[in-house]
């Protein structure tokens, strides 16, 4: 697959607003776009999911413009942004200080497990739920224990 951003699926309408977005940050394309296909078997069609994983030129790591694009397809009622680590945090706050205030407005980083909080934004979106609601099924994530 080429590195790039990858929309998962397109905005579908839930009394003319859509279902709230999900985008996935990376150091990986291949993890974000792996994540993204497993959030859309468990979440259903009908969720957007974009992806923007991996550095420059196919390599590890983050691209501010690939990250700054991904936030600007959001559409509907907004989008939560779930990133790995380090520059990919860095990369997702500077794009969002490009953003015009009403796009930015409609878009949270949650500060949630990438693959877990994924998951449960996922779920929580295919019911209708609103911004806020999914932010906080993706963060209360990292405090579910695994054993």
């Amino acid at each position: 697959m080429a590195f790039g951003i990858v929309e998962w699926r397109v905005m579908a309408l839930v009394n003319g607003d859509g279902f709230v977005g999900l985008v996935l940050v990376s150091h990986s394309a291949a993890i974000a776009d792996g994540l993204a296909e497993l959030v859309a078997q468990v979440a259903g069609p009908d969720v957007p999911i974009v992806t923007a994983g991996g550095g420059p030129d196919g390599t590890l790591g983050t691209d501010g413009g690939r990250v700054l694009e991904a936030l600007r397809t959001v559409d509907g009622p907004g989008a939560v942004v779930l990133a790995d680590l380090g520059s990919s945090l860095l990369s997702v706050r500077a794009a969002l200080a490009e953003l015009t205030p009403g796009e930015a407005a409609r878009i949270v980083l949650a500060d949630a497990p990438l693959v877990e909080g994924a998951i449960a934004a996922g779920v929580t979106a295919s019911t209708g739920a609103a911004l806020t609601e999914v932010v906080g099924a993706a963060e209360e994530a990292r405090n579910v224990p695994k054993l």
